[in-house]
């Protein structure tokens, strides 16, 4: 047997077949029309229409994130500039195929250079010139293939509209060759709960009808496997479905010490799900969803309605809503129209708010009138605090409008390096670990280039968070994780060990979280903490955490 490494995504294991996916459409040579410049442009148009739709419809029927995702890549494929472009390409003689091919490629490269959000998006847009062009030509858009039977999806990575549809009693797991642990593709398995290992090196040697396991838990794919290690992977999948099958109980760990384990929500139409799959509250609400389909900054009335939705769901539990996290990868028009060569070292978050601070406000007093009207126990926090001043300005102002719980998100290392500062004024500290990992690597976390180095185990990350974790012991305070890196089972126990007093994830996450932070104790965990920041790296970090975890468990029997 052979094991390839790669990011696991939970703590899942399937077994199958190998069934990879498809190349791409070849390129399309840049030859002479032999049809009129309308008649290509009518061709492009209808194409166009079509993707778009199809993309549309395949968001309705995804829901959730992957709705949001499918939704943006129609808008990008129906552009206004991207149109010009190929319109200017066909009056030039180019066929249809290829002025998409040549305009969405030259709008590829100016994305990718702008990086942020806009450079993520890039990558869609080969996903979305493919189907185009498959349209054009008269063949099936690329995507999953279909060998008639279940087997483990192998591929480069995996566009959202491929995501977002997977048959799921097809497709066993998912192997990809690019992608980390913040992905769309990881965003995407943890939602469907898909067991999936993502930056598989060596995943371009795997064969269709190959068997293989895919070990999420270990990041791990085992080629060829024997018998023996077949059978012990159907058992270890039988012990995980049953776990996740048992009476929901609040996190904790094995010597009784809680671990309140809460939901990150972008819409309140999420609540339920999350209330159902175990979730003891909120850790972060995103309210951009209410700004980002608005043109001009809403009203209190329609804030106060979605706030009073979301509380409603939440009766007697903490609900984190964090107030608007305006530009870097979520630019708005009405915040900042400025141009910024680099937005996530801009004008974003709370420097945001404070240049409009009448947005503040607003929303300030829309979140405390649907407090007063509902029985959640509703805290708010600034999103991008980097001093202590600003720190102050946001509990300040907060406490004027009766919001009694007010806090701070830490994600760049000034606000870590400073925690103890900041917990002085401000009730609660909450890390976001996608954005603290991009500051401390400086590496945009949206940006596939520098994917390898978006990782919350890497032991500077894991430093920061332990002064924030003994700041928050010191003072009394209380320190959450709300980014990506509490998902992960085994890293949610190195967070615990480093002062975290609440974690919050994916609901989909929750209940693998629950089951593995019960097998260790506060001791247990400190200790696996303290052997992953000895390590040099993130892949160091990762491994020590997993040998002392086994050191734990062998110690307990």
């Amino acid at each position: 047997m052979t094991e390839l490494k790669g990011v696991g995504i939970g703590l899942g294991v399937a077994q199958g077949p190998v069934a990879r996916m498809a190349d791409p459409l070849p390129a399309p040579k840049d030859t002479s029309s032999e049809l009129s410049a309308d008649e290509e442009t009518s061709r492009v148009k209808e194409a166009v229409s079509a993707v778009a739709r199809e993309l549309e419809s395949r968001g309705e029927r995804a829901g959730g994130a992957a709705r949001d995702v499918l939704e943006a890549q129609a808008m990008m494929v129906e552009d206004p500039t991207l149109e010009e472009e190929v319109n200017a390409r066909i009056a030039a003689g180019k066929t249809g195929e290829f002025a998409v091919h040549d305009a969405f490629a030259s709008f590829r490269e100016t994305l990718t250079a702008m990086g942020g959000y806009l450079g993520e998006r890039a990558a869609d847009l080969d996903d979305v010139a493919q189907r185009v062009i498959a349209h054009l030509r008269g063949l099936p858009a690329p995507g999953v293939p279909d060998p008639g039977h279940p087997f483990i999806l192998v591929a480069k990575d995996l566009a959202p509209a491929d995501t977002a549809l997977l048959d799921l009693d097809k497709v066993l797991g998912l192997v990809t060759s690019d992608g980390g642990p913040t992905s769309h593709t990881a965003i995407l398995a943890r939602e469907k709960s898909i067991v999936a290992v993502v930056g598989v090196a060596g995943a371009e040697s795997l064969s269709d009808g190959q068997e293989i396991i895919v070990d999420a838990a270990g990041g791990l794919v085992a080629v060829d496997p024997t018998q023996e290690e077949l059978d012990a992977a159907a058992k270890r999948a039988a012990e995980r479905a049953a776990a996740a099958a048992a009476p929901i109980t609040p996190g904790a760990l094995a010597d009784g010490t809680a671990v309140p384990l809460l939901a990150n929500l972008g819409k309140p139409s999420a609540a339920a799900e999350a209330v159902e799959l175990g979730a003891e509250g909120v850790g972060l609400f995103r309210t951009e969803f209410i700004f980002l389909s608005s043109t001009d900054a809403p009203s209190v009335e329609e804030q106060r309605e979605q706030y009073i939705e979301l509380l409603k769901a939440f009766p007697g539990k903490k609900v984190v809503a964090r107030v608007l996290d305006a530009g870097a990868d979520k630019p708005l028009a009405f915040v900042n129209d400025a141009h910024e060569d680099n937005p996530a070292l801009g004008l974003r978050g709370l420097r945001a708010l404070q240049a409009n601070e009448q947005i503040l406000r607003d929303q300030l007093t829309a979140l405390s009138e649907a407090n007063t009207q509902t029985e959640a126990e509703l805290w708010v926090m600034a999103p991008m605090v980097s001093t202590v001043a600003e720190a102050e300005y946001f509990v300040r102002i907060a406490k004027e409008y009766d919001l009694p719980v007010a806090g701070v998100m830490v994600e760049v290392p000034s606000s870590a390096l400073l925690a103890e500062r900041i917990l002085e004024v401000s009730d609660f500290a909450s890390i976001g670990t996608n954005d603290l990992t991009q500051y401390t690597l400086a590496a945009d976390r949206l940006l596939g280039s520098v994917a390898s180095f978006q990782d919350p185990w890497h032991p500077a990350v894991l430093r920061l968070i332990r002064e924030v974790g003994a700041a928050g012991e010191k003072l009394g305070k209380p320190v959450g994780i709300c980014g990506e890196a509490a998902a992960d089972p085994l890293l949610a126990v190195v967070l615990v060990g480093l002062g975290a007093t609440s974690l919050s994830m994916a609901p989909t996450a929750l209940a693998d979280v629950r089951a593995t932070l019960l097998t260790y104790t506060a001791d247990d965990a400190r200790r696996i903490a303290h052997a992953a920041l000895t390590a040099g790296d993130a892949t160091g970090a990762r491994t020590a955490a997993q040998q002392a975890a086994t050191r734990e468990k062998e110690t307990q029997s």
